[in-house]
């Protein structure tokens, strides 16, 4: 896996991302001290609306943020917003009022929302490969997982030393080197944009890919399934393992470790797993797991037969299971859109699969508060159980990437249609197909369109394919 850091390009990348994540989990750490000191006991009221803040920046202003940026060079835009976070980060240690951290929440969450779909954009034009590139989606997953792992340690480490204040300041020097690492390399140019592409098309560009192509509907009900399980470990952990479970608080960290160390587990095994098998293969009984583990741990709960051990091993199944959805993601949304859509299927991706939090954050922490953790255990269990089946008969088993179908609007000497014969009122011919401004519907599975030709091919076997 780690072949791959020899492209400097993407090694400076990389670097950039691991370097940024480690300070935002330092300023995760300092936050939650910064929300005590404001509010004392409600500090957690003030997180959970920072929470909330933080997913809607990323479910509307991602997109608009793209859309906006879209004739900037995507190392401009990169750098723009390191900067920005690096000045909130700094501005952090002088609020005042509550009101104060949602604000400065919101800006940094929106830089954030406008980074990383640029980012992980660029890595499918900057690495060529597929094999290559599946490598970098595991590598990005565990970055995000020894973030998860290694922050609160690193954390924990430096406030023996500082104040939490000096926290945010080495994550204001995160976001700095991370910005200067983009700038040190030289970025592929993206297609230009559609001249006569309105404002408003531009920035729903993404979500109207979503739409009309089957698997990224079926993904993102897999990312469903991932919000309903993740929302139980981030939210309930504290009170399974203190409350329910009755152990010492250094045992929440050991009990979230079991989780990333699962996480991280899948994304080493991966790459090698993908070679041999199509993306749908692994992220469908995924979902699958996921609603099991939580219909399991709201079976336990009820019989009172919840303990340590189970625990452990349940939280390091769900992470499997989450890094086995997630790790994949990037070669679905590459291998579904053109290169000049890459950026708005990103933000779309980063929007809509954090928008399923506004949902399942609130219902893990609410329902338990209210009704106890086997209600919400079992609230989240249904949508999970939900999600898997409707991603299952959504995204399509005979999925490929190549698709035979028919244009009736184009005339014969249209250069798109090389190769292709008359059938019918129009033209068939195929080709690795995606929506875009000559394919604006997916071919119906149902259609008269003569498929014995068709070529079968995994939908995301060629993340690098050309689109014809």
């Amino acid at each position: 896996m780690l072949s791959v850091l020899r492209h400097r390009t993407y090694r400076h990348l990389f670097a950039a991302q691991a370097i940024a994540l480690v300070g935002t989990g330092l300023a995760t750490v300092a936050l939650s001290l910064l929300a005590y000191d404001l509010a004392g006991a409600r500090a957690g009221a003030v997180l959970g609306t920072a929470l909330a803040v933080k997913m809607l920046a990323y479910l509307f202003i991602g997109p608009v943020a793209t859309a906006l940026a879209e004739r900037l060079s995507r190392r401009t835009l990169m750098v723009a917003m390191d900067a920005a976070r690096a000045a909130v980060a700094l501005a952090l240690p002088f609020v005042t009022e509550v009101w104060q951290i949602y604000v400065l929440v919101l800006v940094l969450q929106s830089a954030s929302a406008a980074f990383t779909p640029t980012f992980q954009a660029a890595i499918p034009d900057v690495l060529d490969r597929e094999e290559d590139y599946t490598k970098a989606l595991s590598l990005s997953r565990l970055a995000y997982d020894l973030e998860n792992l290694c922050s609160p340690m690193l954390a924990a480490a430096l406030l023996s030393l500082v104040s939490y204040d000096w926290l945010f300041t080495g994550t204001a020097a995160g976001f700095l080197a991370s910005a200067v690492l983009v700038v040190s390399v030289v970025l592929p140019k993206r297609t230009p944009a559609e001249a006569d592409e309105d404002r408003w098309a531009k920035t729903t560009r993404g979500f109207r890919l979503y739409a009309a192509t089957p698997r990224l509907r079926g993904l993102l009900l897999m990312h469903l399934a991932v919000a309903a399980s993740t929302a139980m470990v981030v939210v309930d952990t504290v009170v399974l393992v203190q409350d329910v479970l009755g152990r010492g608080s250094g045992d929440v960290a050991i009990a979230l470790g079991a989780y990333g160390v699962g996480s991280m587990a899948a994304a080493l095994a991966l790459p090698r797993l993908l070679r041999r098998v199509e993306d749908r293969a692994v992220m469908v009984p995924a979902a699958f797991t996921l609603a099991a583990g939580l219909v399991a741990l709201t079976a336990a709960l009820a019989a009172g037969a919840f303990g340590w051990a189970g625990l452990l091993a349940l939280w390091a199944v769900l992470g499997i299971a989450t890094g086995a959805i997630l790790t994949p993601t990037g070669r679905i949304v590459t291998a579904s859109s053109t290169p000049n859509d890459r950026p708005a299927a990103f933000a779309a991706q980063f929007s809509l699969s954090h928008g399923w939090f506004l949902i399942t954050y609130p219902a893990a922490g609410w329902l338990a508060a209210q009704a106890g953790t086997g209600a919400a255990a079992g609230a989240l269990a249904a949508v999970a159980v939900a999600a898997a089946v409707t991603g299952l008969l959504v995204w399509p088993s005979s999925d490929t990437t190549a698709v035979e179908h028919v244009h009736t609007e184009l005339g014969p000497d249209d250069p798109h249609l090389t190769g292709a014969h008359p059938v019918g009122s129009g033209w068939v011919h195929q080709h690795a197909f995606v929506i875009d401004g000559l394919h604006r519907r997916w071919p119906a599975r149902d259609s008269p369109e003569p498929r014995d030709a068709e070529r079968k091919v995994p939908a995301a076997s060629s993340a690098a394919a050309t689109r014809s």
